[in-house]
């Protein structure tokens, strides 16, 4: 194969990485809708769809093991694919949180918790990915650590969430004994807070990767 081809390979997998990468976040930002929305066919679209990441997934990693075994690259071709490689495993992943949402919307009761901006929360662990996959596609390492300081952002809103559910539940034990009914309601929205901080996790991962492959530089992966 000749050094033009090969070149044409490594850009050809970064795009297909893209690609995969706006299938994952429309599906996220469905789950979320679904979730605003109750909308239950939104969400049961979102669940069924998700054998569409899956095998995205498995092309681009035999894609990725090809370049590798095939190829041999060295360097920076070694750190690029590899990083690819472990950035559609984050994506894969997140898909799959998409789909938990996507379940989470068959049964939840949202009118419980309206301090909860549920919506608000998903929309900027979305726009973080975004900024991370943003920051893959062009090599940005100062875009790679705005989003690893993005994180706290989410972190903090998800914290806050979460002991609204709590402290609900607690006052209401004080009165009652919590039903079964709202024990679930408590289970399923700490569910999502949780999926959804995992969301903000995974593009961190993807901007460690991304700052890994441009400078060889391990910092944010630990």
């Amino acid at each position: 194969m000749s050094r033009n081809d090969y070149q044409q390979q490594l850009e050809r997998l970064r795009e297909d990485v893209l690609e995969m990468s706006d299938v994952v976040c429309l599906r996220l930002r469905k789950a979320l809708e679904a979730l605003e929305t109750k909308d239950e066919a939104l969400a049961e679209d979102v669940i069924t769809g998700d054998h569409e990441i899956n095998e995205l997934y498995l092309e681009l990693e035999g894609d990725c093991i090809d370049l590798l075994a095939l190829q041999q690259p060295v360097a920076g071709d070694l750190r690029f694919i590899a990083a690819s490689f472990k950035i559609i495993t984050d994506l894969e992943r997140i898909a799959d949180l998409a789909t938990n949402l996507g379940k989470y919307t068959r049964w939840a009761d949202r009118d419980r918790y309206p301090d909860i901006d549920i919506r608000h929360i998903g929309t900027e662990t979305v726009d973080m990915l975004e900024a991370a996959m943003a920051a893959y596609a062009s090599d940005d390492v100062d875009a790679a650590y705005d989003v690893a300081a993005k994180d706290e952002r989410i972190d903090d809103l998800c914290e806050r969430a979460s002991e609204v559910v709590v402290r609900d539940l607690l006052e209401t034990e004080a009165v009652i004994a919590p039903d079964d009914a709202l024990l679930d309601d408590v289970e399923r929205m700490l569910l999502t807070i949780r999926d959804l901080e995992r969301v903000g996790d995974h593009a961190v991962n993807i901007a460690a990767r991304t700052l890994y492959m441009v400078e060889n530089d391990d910092e944010l992966i630990f």
